[in-house]
């Protein structure tokens, strides 16, 4: 049994990857951090691309544009 948490995450930046058990069941998976990469737009750009939608204008259209005081019951 381990008491010392701190050499169990000590041991995660070298890829090591611990489960912890509780009761003899799988309780927390401990494990490395994946590093931040910076992502070029290309990269990401198909997440957004998507179908227009034509009836947003029309929405848009319907919508009274008068500020409200949302914290004002009507």
């Amino acid at each position: 049994m381990w008491q010392n948490a701190s050499e169990l995450v000590w041991r995660t930046p070298a890829g090591e990857r611990l489960t912890i058990i509780v009761a003899g069941r799988p309780a927390a998976g401990l494990g490395p951090v994946s590093p931040r990469t910076w992502r070029e737009w290309n990269d990401l750009a198909g997440v957004f691309d998507q179908p227009t939608d034509h009836a947003r204008t029309d929405d848009r259209d319907i919508l009274d544009d008068t500020p409200t005081d949302p914290w004002v019951e009507r």
